[in-house]
């Protein structure tokens, strides 16, 4: 914001369980800049985690539903990716539950999972 000469409307972040930028969020939220989900399964390794594992059986639904759902209830913009027209179906079926507050604080304090360990001014990698 100190060399923008547009204010951006949208800012792509990596935002999962495990890895969710709280303060960047914020941030851009006090700016009036949407924020946009990035890898909102964290590349596969929410599949994994015990804690989503058990608030989705409690819900009945799969832990990419419970992710998805912990993301809009962060009022987080997502976008998930899938090819599998199974997957899609799933993804979409997210707005007949919610998350109490209990299971977003759980989920919020995950640890450090998934991510990329990329940074988007060292990415990609120059090109001579």
């Amino acid at each position: 914001m100190q060399t923008a000469h547009v204010v951006p409307s949208i800012n792509q972040i990596e935002f999962h369980p495990g890895y969710w930028q709280p303060a960047l969020t914020e941030y851009c939220k006090k700016q009036n800049i949407a924020v946009e989900s990035w890898s909102p399964l964290a590349r596969g390794k929410v599949f994994e985690n015990y804690v989503l594992q058990k608030i989705a059986k409690k819900h009945e639904k799969s832990v990419a539903q419970v992710c998805l759902k912990w993301i809009m209830q962060h009022k987080v913009i997502v976008i998930p990716k899938s090819s599998s027209p199974k997957r899609i179906k799933e993804n979409i079926d997210i707005f007949d539950f919610q998350l109490t507050n209990s299971e977003m604080e759980q989920i919020d304090n995950l640890p450090q999972m998934g991510f990329s360990g990329e940074h988007p001014n060292f990415w990609p990698d120059r090109i001579n």
